[in-house]
């Protein structure tokens, strides 16, 4: 009995005291729970001033010079040096004389034709003289000035009917043409510098034979160089002739400034792209180089009441988040034109709305937020 006893009463003590902590813990009051706030969200925003906004089209080419000339032998002979070495790389001043071609069988037909000229005038005059004094002074000063130096005057002009006789019947209009053909065919043995420029290629040198049809060289102009862009079907519509354009390039230090000259008319098939001939201002072609790869930047045409956005605040091709009273509010706008970095609203932003432009992810509209205004920096990113 007195074991049982023993046994029991612990056993008792441990349920009694279980069922009294039950009992206390189930007195006990939970806490009130409060209902937890969203965070705002700190976000970079712009004030939003509505203006003119021109666009700007960026487009890529080379500067190639608007002048090449592929010289081309006409007449047989001998090719002898001008007045600098006929070779790629050297530089000349327009009218310096880059090559010729011996013209000496060509000089001594041309005085021999001469000389049957004057001898033609020289038989006409007495028959002019005695028929037609009043014109005779006309044509004897002719004669004298014709020399085997320089080029012949064009003929006198005559109305009377016997003068043209005698002179046909003496073959002087015949002898005339003749010489003056030889004069043509003489001047093309010398190769005058039409510009200020370069030589690009030499295919003959000093010494070598040429003969009508032979390949000579190229020369460019660098003074007037142009390059050509290729600029997308929707960007055409942007773009003015006479429109200033600015040009850089990573390999030479700039930057320069140009002129649109040229619009093409046609779209390519293969790339959807409309040529565009930028002319180089001619007291900067000179730093530039034949070939060089160069950035044209092309200020559009302008859109009034707009502003620029940069095109990460862009959502959904067409939305925007703007913060109206501390809150984030989805808004569609109208895009005029995209760019590289941004895009060009104009419609469905106000004036001094607080736009957001850094970019975002698992927002929704309605959120709080905290504006922070971005830098310049922050913007173009």
């Amino acid at each position: 009995m007195k074991k049982t006893t023993k046994i029991l009463v612990p056993v008792i003590i441990l349920v009694v005291g279980l069922g009294a902590m039950l009992l206390f813990a189930s007195m006990k009051t939970e806490p009130e729970r409060r209902a937890s706030k969203p965070r705002p969200m700190n976000v970079e925003v712009i004030v939003a001033q509505l203006g003119d906004v021109p666009a700007e089209i960026i487009a890529y080419g080379r500067v190639t010079t608007a002048q090449p000339v592929e010289l081309y032998a006409e007449v047989t002979g001998e090719l002898i040096r001008g007045d600098v070495p006929f070779q790629p790389a050297q530089s000349f001043k327009k009218g310096d004389l880059l090559l010729q071609i011996d013209e000496r069988q060509t000089q001594l037909t041309l005085n021999s034709t001469k000389s049957d000229l004057m001898t033609a005038l020289a038989t006409v005059l007495p028959e002019i003289k005695v028929d037609f004094p009043d014109e005779y002074q006309v044509w004897q000063d002719y004669f004298n000035n014709c020399g085997f130096n320089g080029n012949l005057e064009p003929l006198p002009e005559t109305s009377n009917q016997k003068i043209k006789l005698f002179l046909s019947r003496f073959n002087v209009y015949k002898l005339y043409f003749s010489v003056r053909d030889l004069e043509i065919t003489l001047a093309k043995h010398y190769f005058y510098a039409p510009f200020d420029g370069s030589i690009v290629s030499a295919s003959l040198r000093e010494g070598s034979s040429a003969r009508p049809g032979s390949h000579l060289g190229e020369i460019i102009n660098l003074e007037d160089m142009e390059v050509e862009v290729s600029v997308s079907a929707e960007d055409i519509g942007w773009i003015s002739l006479n429109q200033k354009v600015v040009l850089t390039s990573a390999e030479l230090s700039g930057p320069w400034e140009g002129t649109i000259t040229r619009i093409g008319s046609s779209i390519d098939d293969r790339t959807q792209t409309i040529p565009l001939y930028i002319s180089v201002d001619n007291n900067e072609a000179s730093s530039l180089l034949n070939g060089i790869f160069v950035e044209a930047r092309i200020p559009g045409r302008v859109t009034q009441n707009s502003v620029a956005v940069p095109r990460k605040a862009l959502y959904n091709e067409n939305y925007v988040y703007l913060i109206k009273e501390g809150k984030l509010k989805y808004t569609e706008v109208a895009v005029a034109r995209k760019e590289t970095n941004s895009v060009i609203v104009d419609s469905g932003i106000a004036q001094g709305d607080t736009l957001v432009v850094g970019a975002m992810q698992g927002v929704s509209a309605g959120m709080p937020a905290v504006a922070r205004q971005a830098s310049a920096s922050e913007r173009s990113k």
